[in-house]
């Protein structure tokens, strides 16, 4: 299977910015690792396809954290996403899932819930973190997005964002675009846009048919009217280690550190991130104990 990438462009001589996708083989990572049902897949596939294209405009090491809550009984939606294409997320009842929709379509709105707020916290390295949070308009995740650029970011943009399930519940076709309009974009460049916009299928529909993120450019603007300025592989990649996992069980203190030798002879600690397990003998948490003397 051709691997995920991201294509960043611009169009109609740089009045827009453009971000096209292919994310199937992250999502299906995320699926597999959170053994999620399609309906939740659809969410958090969206979210991350999303997050990957808002980390890829930040630079070197900065990262942004986004969550979704909208009170719907998927719970939360946490995607981290860097400036590298790595991505990783979950959400907090991975099995959930519904009939479809009266659109016929996996019912999102429905299981993320739309009471509620979309928040992304970016870290840009400084010593405050830039975080944006907006009320959730509709829950399907796209049009949220779409929201939260305008109110937050005050970037008229247009995010498509989408993820198709097969039987198995694995997944069969995820990806999306980010169009943002750059200041001094004359209004019949955005009327064209949302012209081309109201007359294509959805994303998902376009990468199961095969388009490629370059596919998606011709589908979206026409011949010419853009130029690729970088491409970038991406991949859901978690940042955990044993490494960091003895950080936080440092960070419990002596007191809880002899309870698990005293108790439990040892410890395991699951990253909720990737579901990796990491197991601490009892040796190991006697010289974390201390090293804290």
């Amino acid at each position: 299977m051709m691997s995920d990438y991201l294509i960043k462009a611009l169009a109609y001589d740089g009045m827009l910015r453009v971000q096209t996708i292919t994310s199937t083989g992250m999502v299906g990572e995320a699926q597999r690792r959170h053994y999620t049902w399609p309906t939740a897949s659809a969410a958090l596939g969206r979210t991350m396809t999303a997050g990957t294209m808002m980390g890829a405009q930040l630079k070197g090491d900065n990262s942004l954290t986004i969550t979704i809550e909208g009170g719907g009984p998927i719970g939360a939606i946490i995607v981290d996403a860097n400036a590298k294409g790595e991505t990783r997320g979950y959400v907090s009842n991975p099995q959930t899932h519904f009939d479809l929709n009266q659109y016929g379509k996996l019912d999102v709105a429905r299981a993320v819930g739309t009471n509620g707020f979309i928040s992304v916290v970016k870290d840009l390295g400084l010593r405050d973190n830039f975080t944006g949070r907006v009320p959730l308009v509709s829950g399907e995740i796209g049009d949220d997005f779409t929201y939260y650029f305008a109110r937050s970011e005050q970037i008229p943009s247009a995010v498509g964002v989408g993820v198709l399930v097969n039987p198995d519940n694995s997944i069969l076709a995820a990806g999306g675009f980010l169009i943002q309009v750059l200041p001094g974009a004359p209004d019949d460049i955005i009327n064209e846009v949302e012209k081309r916009l109201s007359n294509i299928p959805p994303v998902s529909k376009l990468i199961e048919g095969g388009q490629t993120p370059e596919d998606l450019l011709v589908t979206l603007f026409g011949e010419g009217n853009y130029k690729i300025v970088d491409k970038m592989p991406i991949a859901f990649e978690c940042q955990c280690s044993k490494e960091k996992i003895s950080q936080a069980i440092l960070g419990l203190g002596k007191d809880e550190i002899k309870a698990m030798i005293e108790e439990d002879h040892g410890a395991e600690a699951n990253c909720h991130f990737c579901r990796e397990t990491y197991q601490f003998s009892e040796d190991e948490l006697q010289e974390l104990y201390r090293s804290l003397d």
